[in-house]
């Protein structure tokens, strides 16, 4: 075990973050760290670093481990470059071999005892050089660059003129070259593209020591991690396995406990009222009956019920008029940005009801079609048509559509001036915007947060035709998950960027690559992209080719069509004849019960009239006066009395 946490406490003010919550990881471990925002994930990674102190309990890193973190937000050294900001994490290595090359100088000069002690100090740090791969320590810091998606031309950029995101991406890579014992990673993959993701996913596969992982990214998730922590409602659990195995088992349990909560609530009801109905009796042999059973139900252990989930967006997406079958049609369309190509001469179509995901490299012009699509900005050649009724909702990863001096209610009602302040706080009540939060200025939101916002107005909106950059960013996955099932429901048209693969593999019905100034089309999810790329890249986007680029979309769509996915059906099996045949007799059984029950409780019912009428005839003069009547009356109530004891065993016994 190299990191252990023992009952540890934390909150801020009245807000519990956790209690006495307890995981461990054991040695080249790959865990995840996973909850909703704002469960105290990054919290907990602090703590661990000594960064957030603890209420109370214990963190214990293994004794000589040493521990590494990214966090999401970056300080590097000033005015560095990004080449020498990595090359900082292999410091020691580097001066170890400015040590050998000085010494070597010396040797020169050297006879005798003090070069003999001179030699073994020289043996002594290249077996140690060696030992750590000091030849290829340029070669790594390369390699991990590239990994991360940086070309050569960047390695000399300052690092203070970086944006957030590639600051990040320089922190891991330094991060990553100093190869702690232990890697806490704090969502590592934002800002990464898909093929530096698969590299990421590869590297820490592969990695020697353990990693500590919070990310959303669920694909990531389900090829890295064998151990998944989870932290909800302040309580911290422990499930093996990767993303996919958690999200069944969790699944399972809450499924298992409410069972088990709800069979025991029908169970005490079911007591309840046999009770009632054996003192409604009013026999003494019935009343302790009740009595004992009263006392079951006080020894009953009860199950606690399980929480409800944490509150999440509720929304669906419906168009308010139905789009031609000819949605956008692009001819032609070039970009570029100084010497820089983005794309030329490309052409596609996207019919009604596709859910068109497109994807690439950082960089290639992805959110820049989007934009162009948007009539944010201009192409540089060629041109693009939407279709009759189409109507345009447009997801910004930049949240341009929002205005930061508004307030969240002001910024709804301001775009939907006819909706009253009820149907407002409605809209934003489902996008987890409650009492005075709908009040928030928009600039002092965070990225989730704005996103939410983004969300609600794109679903007022009511377009046929959903434009999309990023819209998974900086959501926690119960929020994906909402989201995908919205846009699975969508019955209009859709066209999103993503490097979400998961989200990708869930919602889209074809993916178009750009790929060497060109698209590369697929008809298909993710796993099919996956499975066709080499092939189809190799065919329709080798060499930039404005031929290629134009018919690229419809000769790959013909290749692609012909290996659709198996059918959902495929994998359903009908019920055997044999438990049809059982189910038929159970329940032919319990239709039998209930009818004994019936009939039970109505000769109960009359035979307890029938003694209530002997009781009434035996208090008239002219029955206690012949004793023969009198006779025949007792005889005819004990017989009843005998048969109403069998009577309440055998309705005892029908109503469990």
């Amino acid at each position: 075990m190299i990191l252990a946490c023992h009952n540890i406490n934390k909150s801020f003010g009245d807000r519990v973050i956790v209690q006495n919550g307890s995981f461990h990881i054991e040695e080249r471990e790959k865990a995840a760290l996973v909850g909703v925002n704002g469960a105290g994930k990054s919290t907990i990674l602090k703590m661990i670093m000594n960064e957030e102190p603890t209420d109370s309990g214990d963190i214990i890193l293994a004794k000589g481990k040493t521990i590494g973190y990214l966090a999401q937000h970056q300080d590097l050294i000033p005015h560095g470059t990004i080449y020498e900001e990595l090359r900082s994490a292999k410091a020691d290595i580097i001066e170890m071999e400015q040590r050998l090359r000085s010494i070597e100088q010396e040797l020169i000069s050297l006879s005798g005892d003090a070069l003999e002690n001179r030699l073994e100090t020289y043996n002594r740090l290249q077996s140690e050089f060696e030992a750590r791969n000091g030849y290829a320590c340029e070669s790594e810091i390369t390699g991990v660059l590239k990994g991360l998606g940086f070309t050569e031309e960047e390695f000399s950029k300052k690092t203070d003129t970086l944006s957030g995101g590639q600051k990040t991406r320089v922190a891991l890579g330094k991060l990553l070259l100093t190869s702690p014992d232990i890697l806490l990673l704090d969502e590592p993959t934002n800002h990464l593209d898909l093929n530096s993701i698969a590299w990421l996913e590869t590297f820490l596969i592969n990695y020697q020591g353990a990693v500590f992982i919070v990310s959303h990214d669920r694909f990531f998730l389900n090829r890295v991690v064998s151990k998944v922590v989870e932290i909800e409602n302040r309580e911290i659990r422990m499930y093996l396995g990767n993303y996919q195995a958690y999200s069944e088992k969790k699944q399972q349990i809450r499924d298992a406990r409410l069972k088990e909560y709800l069979n025991q609530q029908r169970e005490i009801r079911h007591q309840q009222a046999v009770i009632e109905k054996l003192r409604s009796f009013n026999r003494e042999k019935s009343i302790r009956r009740a009595e004992s059973r009263e006392k079951m139900l006080e020894k009953m252990t009860p199950v606690e019920k399980p929480m409800d989930e944490p509150r999440e967006m509720h929304f669906t997406l419906e168009p308010s008029c139905i789009s031609g079958n000819d949605v956008l049609s692009v001819e032609g369309l070039s970009k570029r940005f100084d010497s820089q190509v983005l794309f030329k001469d490309v052409s596609f179509e996207i019919k009604r009801g596709e859910h068109v995901a497109i994807i690439g490299d950082n960089g290639t012009g992805k959110t820049t079609l989007l934009k162009i699509l948007n009539q944010v900005q201009k192409a540089d050649a060629g041109s693009f048509t939407l279709g009759a009724k189409v109507q345009i909702g447009y997801y910004d990863q930049e949240h341009h559509v929002l205005h930061d001096n508004k307030t969240i209610f002001d910024e709804i009602s301001d775009d939907y001036p006819t909706l009253n302040n009820t149907q407002i706080r409605n809209t934003l009540a489902a996008f987890q915007f409650t009492g005075d939060e709908v009040f928030q200025v928009i600039s002092t939101l965070s990225g989730g947060e704005k996103g939410r916002v983004s969300l609600a107005k794109l679903m007022l909106s009511e377009a046929n035709f959903l434009i999309l950059d990023e819209p998974t960013n900086h959501l926690d996955i119960a929020s994906k998950e909402i989201l995908e099932e919205a846009l699975n429901n969508y019955s209009g048209t859709v066209l999103y960027v993503s490097h979400d693969r998961y989200f990708i593999n869930q919602t889209a019905t074809r993916i178009l690559e750009l790929v060497n100034q060109t698209f590369v089309n697929y008809i298909g999810n993710y796993d099919y992209y996956l499975e066709k790329k080499e092939e189809l890249t190799k065919a329709y986007a080798s060499v930039p080719s404005a031929e290629k680029a134009g018919n690229s979309g419809n000769r790959a769509a013909g290749n692609a069509s012909e290996s659709t996915g198996p059918s959902a059906g495929a994998a359903s099996s009908k019920p055997s004849a044999l438990s049809w045949q059982e189910q038929k007799e159970l329940q032919a059984k319990e239709r039998k019960r209930k009818n004994d029950l019936k009939k039970t409780e109505e000769e109960i019912s009359r035979l307890e009239e029938r003694n209530e009428e002997i009781d009434h005839e035996l208090t008239l003069e002219e029955v206690y006066s012949n004793s023969i009547k009198c006779q025949e009356l007792t005889s005819e109530r004990t017989q009843n009395e005998e048969k109403l004891e069998e009577l309440y065993e055998k309705w005892e016994s029908l109503a469990e």
